[in-house]
Formats: C-alpha cells, structure tokens, sequence
C-alpha cells in the first residue's frame, strides 16, 4: 500500500502539473468520453492502458466477468452506468471486454467453493448462457481451452444483455450506436475483435478494417410495417 500512495505523490508532483491544460479543459468544460467499455475487474486488465486512453478519452464500467445484466425494474451500478452513458454523455460506441484467465470465467467453468461467496454465484448467472453454449455445443473441450470458450461465448451473450437497455436499443434503431466485442490475450499481448458478420474474433490490425460486432446502421422495421397495411 505504500507504494501506491508514493504514486500518489508522483502523480500530484509529476504527472499532474506535466497535464494540468488538459485537466483544465477536462474540470471546466466536463467529460466527452469517445467510448464505454465494460471490462473486467481483474487486476491484470487496464481499459485505459490497452486503449492508451487520456483522462476525459474512455468511460469505464468494471465488474467480476464484464457482466451486462439484461435490464430489468431493478437497479444497479451496470445499469445505471450504460444509461448514463448514452443518454447524458452521447457515447456511440460501447466494448464488451474480456480477456484470458479470468477468474469469474473459471469458476463458470467449474462452480466448485462458490458456496461460500453466495453473491458471486448469484452475479455469475448472468453468465450462464456462454457456459451453457460451451457445455453442449462443444463439450469435447476442457481445462483452459474450455474457459476460453466460455470467455468468448460470454462476451458475446453480455453484448446480447446490453441490447435490451432502452437506451441502448434506441442508438441501435436510430443508426447511432456502435457495439464491440474484445477478448484480451494477457499472454500474447493481442486484443481480438468479434466480427458480427463472420460471429468469429479476430485480431486487431493497423492496416485492417477494425472488427465490430455490431456496426451502426438506422433500422427502418416500423417503416415497412406501417407501409405494408
């Protein structure tokens, strides 16, 4: 701990004064984050780093397994944070994080002493399609590749939980929100990007168009419905 705090002092002495225009601008003129990614709360995984974010670039909503719980009556910190988001602030893109060796993960993979963390059990349910998925569809798979699959499937059923927001849902039929899905390979040092059209992730590339899981476009269903009466 006290090597975190010396940061602190590094940060107050060094890092601030080095900034201080941008957090000017930042503290007078308030936030106009470019994105909301959703990540994971391991320790390991840093949204601001692996997106070499500014203060004031990227809002970030953390929690065990970079759950989205589907919207419902009842509060919480996901829910309210998405909204915020995209009502208040105008976010147009929102990332679905996860990454390699996660331990909410794992435990899907094998719920074994979740017992004694009944409300970590009750969370990880949000999750229980991406295990489901893996178990049936694929389930020759075992040990780390089984998690990863799992990692993979659940990043794909949060953006699905995301959708229901209503907030989310109108930027969607509006043409005016953009979803992404990222996986996090700690060992290789390699963002992967889900590609909605192909339903595979794919690494990120310079000189590639980048990956997105769902691309904005203005959706015109009531249109053609009112139109065919």
């Amino acid at each position: 701990m006290n090597e975190l705090i010396g940061r602190v002092f590094h940060f107050e002495k060094t890092i601030f004064p080095a900034s201080s225009e941008l957090f000017g601008k930042l503290a007078n003129e308030g936030q106009e984050p470019k994105a909301l990614m959703i990540s994971c709360a391991d320790s390991r995984i840093v949204p601001e780093q692996i997106m070499q974010a500014q203060p004031g670039d990227l809002f970030v909503c953390r929690n065990a397994g970079n759950m989205v719980p589907p919207y419902a009556t009842q509060n919480g910190g996901v829910t309210s944070t998405v909204e915020y988001a995209v009502a208040a602030l105008g976010v147009r893109d929102i990332i679905i994080s996860g990454h390699s060796g996660c331990g909410a993960m794992k435990a899907l993979a094998d719920p074994t002493g979740l017992e004694a963390m009944p409300n970590v059990a009750a969370w990880l349910k949000h999750g229980a399609a991406a295990e489901h998925i893996v178990s049936t569809c694929h389930g020759e798979l075992q040990g780390n590749d089984r998690v990863r699959a799992i990692t993979l499937e659940n990043i794909i059923a949060q953006i699905s939980h995301l959708r229901t927001h209503p907030s989310v849902a109108a930027a969607i039929a509006r043409g005016q929100m953009t979803l992404h899905g990222w996986f996090v390979d700690i060992h290789a040092g390699q963002v992967l990007g889900l590609d909605g059209e192909t339903g595979q992730f794919v690494p990120l590339r310079e000189d590639a168009p980048l990956p997105v899981a769902l691309a904005a476009k203005a959706r015109f269903a009531t249109e053609f419905a009112e139109a065919a009466e």
